[in-house]
């Protein structure tokens, strides 16, 4: 089944990266979203902040599964909160994707980056549930994410009863 998935990641230093992420999926003929150039991005961040939560829960219409590419800063940046957020609440399947040992451009590494989902909780049967430990993080160089990125998607999709 074709996926809409919306890619969540830290724009400025990360971009390249989850370029490329997002070009080995839709070259396997799938649909992303989340994903903008250097010029749009410029514009959306001037607007108030409900503008810039209508864009993006506007780029979250269709999809079924938020992946987080996990980059060295990514956890605690506001609009990853808020893409965290809405996607939880849309009921989308979510999933981590640590970028840092990808190449970026320059052919350079960077630090692993903590777990945005220990941010996140939720109470069930009155206990705290990080969400850490409901959706699930891999490593795009080490768990082979070009050839495991669509069986990943679809298990946190099926998870999510998607």
């Amino acid at each position: 089944m074709a996926r809409k998935t919306f890619f969540s990641f830290h724009y400025a230093p990360d971009c390249w990266r989850a370029s490329q992420i997002k070009n080995s999926w839709v070259t396997q003929d799938r649909k992303s979203a989340g994903f903008f150039n250097s010029v749009d991005w410029e514009e959306v961040k001037k607007k108030q902040d409900s503008e810039i939560e209508k864009w993006i829960d506007n780029q979250l219409v269709g999809t079924s599964v938020t992946v987080v590419l996990i980059g060295s800063k990514t956890a605690g940046r506001k609009w990853i909160n808020y893409e965290i957020t809405s996607s939880h609440k849309k009921g989308n399947g979510l999933l981590g994707i640590y970028i840092h040992n990808k190449k970026n451009s320059k052919g350079l590494r960077s630090k692993k980056g903590r777990n945005p989902f220990d941010n996140w909780s939720i109470t069930r049967n009155g206990q705290k549930i990080l969400l850490s430990s409901i959706y699930p993080t891999y490593d795009w160089v080490n768990n082979d994410g070009y050839n495991n990125m669509g069986i990943w998607i679809e298990k946190a999709a099926k998870n999510a009863g998607r």
